[in-house]
């Protein structure tokens, strides 16, 4: 596994981010605890999560997993690059979602406990709090690297002005401001190529694609569904976006198998050459998932293949950044 800068930082992170959304949830406790380990024997150092997954069980569960799994030792913690969340409702009390400071400070104290560790290292605001002045986050965000809790800060699911206004703020207070942003990336959604990537750019943040098989519609779908083997690509966002596109899906499965590729590696290696793009979430349910994400890893697609992609699946308006892209 490659690793490579987190943005502009000098933080190590391998190309490959393992979400942790399906650990101890979807798949059971010894099968995550192989797809972690598996993970780290292959070199991915970096590990996602948020405080409010696992809330099929309970909020913060996901958290308490990890907790767990880096109990058992073995330098677990000290080898991983951690990045949980801060801002989504944890309770219906009116203090307990968005960016105020008492949230994000109680809020990482919280994840500290359940994931058993003195430290995170990249904090993510997981929605824009467009009620929090950027003042007041930035100074719950100083406090707590101060205190060595927090190491770097990063965003999730924010529009491009939302990180220029960010870095301008955290710069006038000589804060380092966000170092990454996720955002869902994939042939089906792209619309970040317009704003958030080249703004991302130009501050050096870092792209972390989430969802870059858009819930497993890239993953061969419409195969698992004819031999009924469709889980979650027959569910939620995958099986919304299959009833516009599936005569893309159709044509995209035939090329990939005009070509002998596996339909799940070439969406998610698309996903990692795009310009820009530092290391995409993985959400893998087995070893076997994760494994093919590996082979994704190294899999160099032919120019011929990306040329085909690119008109299944255009860019928005006449592709590029904007105002190119809508203006000319």
């Amino acid at each position: 596994m490659r690793h490579t800068r987190l943005g502009r930082t000098a933080l190590q992170v391998s190309e490959l981010c393992l979400g942790s959304l399906n650990l101890g949830v979807r798949a059971d406790d010894q099968e995550s605890h192989a797809i972690l380990d598996t993970a780290l024997d292959h070199g991915i150092n970096f590990v996602d999560t948020a405080n409010q997954y696992g809330w099929q069980k309970h909020k913060g569960y996901t958290e308490e997993f990890l907790g767990s799994w880096f109990a058992l030792g073995g330098g677990r913690r000290e080898k991983v690059v951690l990045s949980t969340k801060v801002g989504n409702p944890m309770d219906d009390w009116p203090n307990e979602s968005g960016l105020s400071a008492r949230h994000i400070i109680a809020s990482c104290d919280a994840s500290l406990r359940r994931l058993k560790t003195d430290w995170i290292d990249l904090f993510q605001m997981h929605h824009v709090d467009r009620n929090a002045p950027w003042d007041e986050v930035w100074q719950a965000m100083e406090f707590l690297t101060r205190q060595g809790k927090v190491r770097y800060v990063g965003s999730s699911n924010f529009a491009g002005w939302h990180i220029a206004e960010a870095q301008e703020n955290a710069a006038r207070r000589n804060f380092l401001g966000i170092v990454s942003e996720q955002s869902v990336y994939n042939l089906v959604t792209r619309h970040i190529e317009l704003e958030v990537i080249p703004a991302c750019q130009r501050y050096g943040v870092a792209v972390l694609p989430w969802s870059p098989l858009h819930g497993g519609l890239l993953s061969g779908v419409l195969r698992k569904l004819t031999e009924g083997e469709a889980m979650k690509s027959a569910q939620g966002r995958a099986a919304e976006a299959l009833e516009t596109h599936r005569e893309a899906i159709a044509a995209y499965e035939d090329l990939c198998a005009e070509h002998g590729l596996d339909p799940a590696e070439v969406g998610l290696a698309w996903t990692m050459t795009r310009p820009g793009v530092t290391a995409p979430v993985i959400g893998p349910r087995s070893v076997a998932q994760l494994e093919s994400a590996l082979r994704a890893a190294r899999l160099t697609l032919p120019d011929e293949v990306c040329k085909r992609l690119d008109v299944l699946f255009p860019p928005i308006g006449k592709g590029g950044p904007g105002p190119e892209a809508w203006a000319w």
